[in-house]
Order: structure tokens, then sequence, then C-alpha cells
């Protein structure tokens, strides 16, 4: 069974930074694609950065983070990480990591497993 658990939330001031993790077990490969989401109070979910594994390790950012924020993932491949800087207002929301089986890595596709989420909050 695949899970996910995110760790690192907390509150921060405007301009602050912050580095989320998330754990993968019970995976038999490392996942080929890596995501972190995150949904404010009455928005929509929204895809923040998503990592691939193909040609040799390809980031997607939303341009909202672009610059600020950068996904990461450890050696073995099941421990994602996303540090983020300068942080904003708008960036609080809570901050879910997914994986997926199917191929294709991004921003606009299909996950298939999420994590519980993680609390941000950025005070201005």
């Amino acid at each position: 069974q695949v899970q996910l658990e995110e760790h690192g939330g907390g509150s921060v001031q405007a301009g602050g930074s912050l580095r989320l993790s998330c754990g993968i077990s019970g995976v038999t490969t490392t996942p080929h694609c890596v995501a972190w989401f995150r949904q404010a109070p009455g928005k929509e979910r929204e895809g923040v950065a998503a990592h691939s594994k193909s040609d040799g390790g390809m980031s997607f950012y939303a341009d909202s983070v672009k610059g600020r924020f950068t996904i990461r993932r450890d050696n073995a491949g099941n421990t994602l990480y996303l540090e983020m800087n300068s942080l904003k207002s708008d960036d609080t929301a809570i901050y879910y990591c997914a994986t997926k089986r199917s191929l294709g890595c991004g921003l606009r596709v299909e996950y298939t497993y999420w994590g519980q989420g993680t609390q941000v909050t950025v005070s201005s």
C-alpha cells in the first residue's frame, strides 16, 4: 500500500523560508514522478511543483512560485522536499505531496496517491 506523509509545515512571516518533506513508502520501485500541490481556503487545489526522473530529472513549477520554490528528491528518490523561500501571504495553504503510476509528469496530470497535507501559514 503506497503511503505519503508530509512534514515541515508551520507558521512563518512573509519573506521567510520553510522546507517541507514527504516520505513515500510502500512502493516497489522509485516513483518516476512526484509533485507538490496546495489548496488555500476557498480556492481550488493547484499544482506547485513536480519532478520527473526522466530526461535526467526535469522539474516543473507554477508561475507563482518560480524562482522562490525548489523541488528536490533524495538519492533513493523516495523522499521529496519542497524548499520555499521569500514566502508571501498568498502561499498560505495546505500543501500535499503526490505521486502517480502512469506515464507523464507535470502539474496538469492526474496523480494516484496523495498525502494528508501539511499546513503552511505565512503572515504579513
